[in-house]
């Protein structure tokens, strides 16, 4: 499995970017969303360094391996969750996920079809699958902020740590995390999990918006 891919990028096309990796040559889908910042995180050598999805795809007459980029863990998590809903593969997916992923979050928590039905391959009913399926497990991803996403190390002592983390990669400052991890703490003794602590600091946000 190939979990990541670090190289020169030689050329952008409009779904991929062909990376070369000490001589060779991989073509790396990319979503629109993530494919709008790329060039915000190429060096001035032209590296790129990218999170990968590798999944084998299967066709009547020849089977390939394909991989699928993003800037960050964050971004390929929300991916994993996006592919599980009937009918939406890989490659639709790639294709689907044209607008930020936040607004796609926020879309789906509010049930809003009128904008899930404007990304690409999106019609009513598959709509209604995607917020029957994914509604209320995302609230990590609504907290993606619209800039490129530094990389940190993944620190799990325990859950409080781990949604520490999450926080920084999506740009938070370090004091700002902590705030909004306390007052989720002061609102709710029920929480226990990564997920929780996270959905509920997601739903405060949407409130005061």
């Amino acid at each position: 499995m190939i979990v990541g891919i670090k190289g020169k990028l030689i050329e952008k096309r409009e779904f991929t970017l062909v990376i070369d990796v000490s001589g060779f040559n991989y073509e790396v889908m990319v979503p629109l969303s993530v494919m709008q910042r790329i060039d915000q995180n190429v060096d001035h050598e032209k590296n790129i360094n990218l999170v990968t999805y590798h999944y084998f795809q299967i066709e009547p007459s020849r089977g390939f391996p394909v991989l699928v980029g993003f800037l960050n863990e964050v971004e390929r998590d929300f991916f994993l969750q996006f592919i599980t809903v009937s009918g939406i593969g890989p490659r639709a997916a790639v294709r689907a996920l044209n607008k930020p992923i936040s607004e796609i979050t926020r879309a789906i928590d509010q049930s809003d079809l009128n904008f899930l039905k404007t990304l690409p391959g999106i019609g009513t009913q598959r709509a209604k699958e995607i917020i029957a399926k994914l509604q209320g497990k995302l609230g990590r991803f609504g907290l993606i902020q619209d800039q490129p996403l530094a990389s940190y190390p993944q620190i799990t002592v325990d859950w409080q740590e781990e949604a520490l983390t999450v926080l920084l990669q999506l740009q938070y400052k370090k004091q700002e995390a902590l705030d909004m991890i306390q007052k989720a703490l002061e609102r709710s003794n029920s929480i226990h999990t990564t997920e929780e602590l996270l959905n509920e600091i997601y739903k405060q946000k949407v409130i005061k918006r």
